[in-house]
């Protein structure tokens, strides 16, 4: 069956992570995605850095705002000194992990920097900064697991993802076993984008894989519900 090329629009702030700690490192590249940021690879230009080392500030201050993840023993020293050195804002664990996005968005804001979280699949739209889903105009409303499951099928339409990969990236499952988490999941999503008039069945079982989001097909003006 033929579909039209499709890709996701998504125009969001970009963030480095500079010497964090590898278990905070690890815990916000798996999250902060999911809020609709990106991460900055080796190279790649950013608009925002998150530096675990007070030392590094200056190497940064010049080149975007930076907020310090500062030592579980900091004291009003440590952060006289960060703020000295030039960081935006200070953060020190344990943090929750909401009030540590909602800083990184105010700090956006506050220098201008590019904040639209948005993610664009037609007929699919999320707005990641109030979790706003919605089909050709119609608000979906979602479990908070659906609708991360959904963003990660939209943020790369037509890529297969397997089923182990959607349980360790949704659920942080390391073996999928003979759960059935996943699929009654994704027949929960199909179903309430079909019922807010997804004009075709918009994810697709790929049998022996996994799921993807499936764009409309080219040529063909409807293609029969099923569920799994």
């Amino acid at each position: 069956m033929a579909t039209t090329a499709s890709t996701a629009t998504v125009a969001a702030a970009t963030l480095l992570l500079a010497d964090a700690e590898p278990e905070t490192q690890g815990f916000l590249e798996r999250h902060l995605p999911d809020d609709g940021f990106r991460l900055a690879g080796a190279g790649a230009p950013f608009d925002l850095v998150l530096a675990g080392d007070v030392a590094g500030v200056e190497r940064w201050v010049e080149r975007a705002p930076v907020i310090v993840l500062g030592r579980q023993e900091a004291d009003t020293v440590d952060r006289i000194h960060a703020f000295r050195r030039g960081c935006d804002d200070y953060l020190a664990p344990p943090f929750d992990y909401q009030e540590l996005v909602e800083r990184i968005r105010a700090v956006l804001r506050r220098t201008g920097r590019s904040l639209h979280d948005v993610v664009d699949a037609p007929p699919v739209r999320i707005d990641t900064r109030t979790r706003d889903v919605r089909v050709e105009g119609r608000r979906v409303l979602l479990a908070q697991k659906e609708y991360e499951l959904l963003l990660c099928l939209a943020r790369e339409p037509e890529r297969v993802f397997t089923k182990a990969e959607l349980l360790r990236d949704i659920w942080d499952y390391r073996l999928d076993g003979r759960t059935r988490t996943l699929d009654s999941h994704i027949s929960r999503v199909r179903r309430k984008l079909r019922d807010a008039g997804g004009p075709f069945d918009l994810v697709e079982n790929v049998w022996g894989v996994g799921y993807r989001l499936f764009p409309a097909p080219f040529g063909i003006e409807d293609r029969r519900l099923v569920d799994i």
